[in-house]
């Protein structure tokens, strides 16, 4: 995350330089009419970052895939826009463990709490579930890049209300995933 952070001002500089070449072609790539055109400039950064995120963690799992310029990931603002998106998912996600326990220690809530034995059950019944599915594939055409997994993750957002745990979310004072976070 942090070096994701650190690098966006570069990487929007990139992208600023990368959408004011002229070569362009305007296309409907299902997502409406937009401008499909090359990044190599913000491709070039991303590798680099890639580069240095794998060296750091030594195991990487998943592809190493950055595309730009196809009709999943027309121009280099729509790459941008993906990794904005990141903390939309996560925010609500994070402040909702953190703010169980304070909501469930009550002895009133005891009866909410108890078909999952624990507090920490509810946790990490959130958390399988987000990382089981919003990483899957679901909702998208087989792609394992970053586009592929957001389309995955926002997939799961859009079935939250469905999940047992919703009821927790919503005491800890969730109100979706594309709006307003309240500290």
């Amino acid at each position: 995350r942090r070096v994701r952070e650190h690098e966006m001002f570069h990487l929007w500089n990139c992208a600023d330089e990368d959408l004011l070449n002229d070569n362009y072609s305007l296309t409907n790539t299902g997502q409406g009419l937009n401008r499909l055109q090359s990044a190599p400039k913000v491709a070039s950064l991303m590798s680099k970052i890639l580069s240095r995120v794998k060296s750091r963690t030594g195991d990487w799992v998943g592809l190493s895939v950055v595309h730009l310029g196809d009709r999943d990931v027309p121009n280099a603002l729509f790459f941008i826009d993906k990794y904005t998106q990141v903390p939309r998912i996560l925010s609500p996600i994070v402040q909702t463990l953190d703010k169980l326990d304070q909501v469930l220690s009550p002895p009133s809530m005891q009866p909410f709490v108890s078909p999952y034995s624990s507090i920490v059950n509810i946790k990490k019944k959130i958390l399988t579930d987000f990382f089981k599915h919003a990483f899957d594939g679901s909702g998208d055409d087989g792609g394992s890049c970053i586009d592929g997994r957001l389309t995955s993750a926002w997939n799961w957002t859009s079935k939250i209300e469905k999940k047992d745990y919703f009821q927790f979310m919503l005491l800890t004072g969730f109100t979706g995933f594309d709006g307003n976070f309240k500290k």
